[in-house]
């Protein structure tokens, strides 16, 4: 019984568990990984990361062209030796850095450069003082000419150039340009300013490079990302150059879009490609996983409370096939007395039946032997002398002639009244022999004993359809 009760709760409870299972997951799935919500999410993602990087640059254009106007900037350039000059542009580019850092920069380069392109000088060092900027970048040199200020990226391994840079014109007294002063800020920490200030997800920037493109620097949250997208996000990045507008698509199993830096260079030279997480909430791969624990926990308590309920039911139930097999074979003055919340019940209803079969009254007396009123049994039906006799129950003087009665007597007495009683009833009394009779009469006798605390004696009565045996108390 155990087993069955365990079996078919643990297989309700796998089977629902396991629906529950599916039907979680593929509502995750379909929810959280749904391909136009993460492609939408990595158009914003790359949309608002493009535009916090061109701001912070535009931000700094303002800046340096406030810088650039200051007396001690215009005068570098009006020094009568290129050693003063770049001494002197060196000490402005020193004050700069200060400056930034002042206002949350943290620029790595500040460059001055004289109307032709030409380093002038930079923060912290005397070196590429005359190096050629301006052929190297011709955004740069487009500024120059135009007297403009801008932002762009530079990349060159020779120069170890990795930097988003914004520069702002130098104009003498006259208003003529003279030069430009340069910011540079490399460009992984650009780039981690920008993730950290956004969606926090992948980032790579990449520059155009003939007719492809190709990754300048990347903000990732794992190696695996940002591999796939530099090996797989260039053709986004080219189309989103070419076109002037965002595209999105595939990059190697990540959900990718790019957008344009149309303010950097010249609009078509540097794209920032962003990935859209590869769920939209971070951790809902183990939540339908967490069903499959909660269905473990649910078979052993299962296997616990079936264990349990089975022991309830069974214990009983194999009391009354232990009896019942006692019965059958020959232990007629068996009785259960079974205490059980649920089965005491049958029991009692067993324990009446064999009584009403054997033809044996039940014992309805209090402790002091008085005969409950509820055991008091309608008119007979079947009349004889014995219906009209007073109740021997009460009776002292039969109690002690029932005492002096010797045992083998009374015992052989009793059976033939009680087989006359039942004979006169047209009952089969085939099956009850003088051995059983007295074993059961001997059970009853000592059961009433403990009861009434003292030795009791039976009576044979007919009494309607039947015949009952009365306890009769002895003095």
């Amino acid at each position: 019984m155990r087993t069955k009760i365990i079996a078919v709760n643990a297989i309700i409870l796998a089977i629902v568990g396991l629906l529950a299972f599916v039907v979680v997951r593929q509502t995750l799935a379909g929810s959280l990984n749904n391909s136009t919500v993460l492609t939408a999410r990595a158009r914003q993602d790359a949309t608002t990361a493009a535009a916090r990087l061109q701001l912070e640059a535009l931000q700094l254009e303002r800046w340096l062209a406030v810088k650039a106007q200051e007396p001690s900037t215009q005068e570098v350039l009006s020094r009568s030796t290129a050693e003063a000059r770049g001494d002197a542009a060196t000490s402005v580019c020193d004050r700069l850095v200060t400056d930034a850092k002042s206002m949350g920069t943290a620029p790595a380069l500040v460059l001055v450069v004289d109307a032709g392109g030409r380093v002038v000088g930079r923060n912290g060092s005397t070196l590429s003082r005359g190096d050629d900027v301006g052929t190297l970048y011709p955004a740069l040199k487009a500024a120059l000419a135009k007297g403009a200020s801008g932002s762009d990226v530079w990349l060159n391994p020779a120069r170890n150039d990795q930097y988003v840079v914004s520069y702002a014109p130098i104009r003498d007294t006259a208003g003529k340009v003279v030069g430009e002063v340069v910011l540079g800020v490399t460009l992984t920490d650009q780039l981690s300013r920008v993730a950290e200030g956004t969606s926090g997800q992948a980032l790579v920037l990449a520059l155009s490079s003939g007719n492809d493109a190709k990754p300048a620097a990347s903000k990732a949250t794992s190696d695996d990302a940002k591999k796939k997208i530099e090996e797989s996000g260039m053709a986004l990045a080219k189309g989103a150059m070419t076109s002037g507008h965002a595209t999105s698509g595939d990059a190697g199993g990540l959900t990718a879009a790019a957008v344009p830096l149309e303010t950097l260079g010249d609009g078509h030279r540097a794209a920032l490609i962003a990935a859209a997480p590869a769920a939209l909430v971070e951790g809902t791969d183990s939540i339908p996983f967490s069903i499959l624990g909660v269905i473990v926990l649910g078979i052993v308590m299962v296997v616990a409370a079936g264990w349990m309920l089975g022991t309830y039911i069974s214990q009983p139930i194999a009391t009354l096939e232990e009896g019942l097999l006692a019965i059958i074979n020959g232990q007629n003055d068996k009785r259960f007395n079974l205490e059980h919340p649920d089965l005491g019940g049958l029991a009692f209803r067993i324990d009446q039946l064999l009584n009403k079969l054997m033809g044996i009254e039940e014992d309805t007396t209090d402790a002091e032997g008085r005969v409950s009123n509820s055991s008091i049994v309608p008119a007979p039906t079947f009349r004889d002398l014995e219906d009209r006799q007073p109740d021997p129950t009460n009776d002292p003087a039969y109690a002690l002639r029932l005492a002096n009665e010797a045992p083998e007597t009374y015992y052989a007495r009793i059976y033939a009244e009680y087989i006359t009683a039942k004979k006169a009833l047209g009952e089969a009394t085939d099956h009850i022999t003088e051995e059983t009779f007295r074993t059961r009469i001997q059970g009853m006798e000592r059961d009433a004993s403990q009861k009434h605390g003292r030795p009791v004696r039976y009576h044979v009565k007919p009494s309607g359809k039947e015949v009952v045996l009365l306890a009769v108390p002895l003095s």
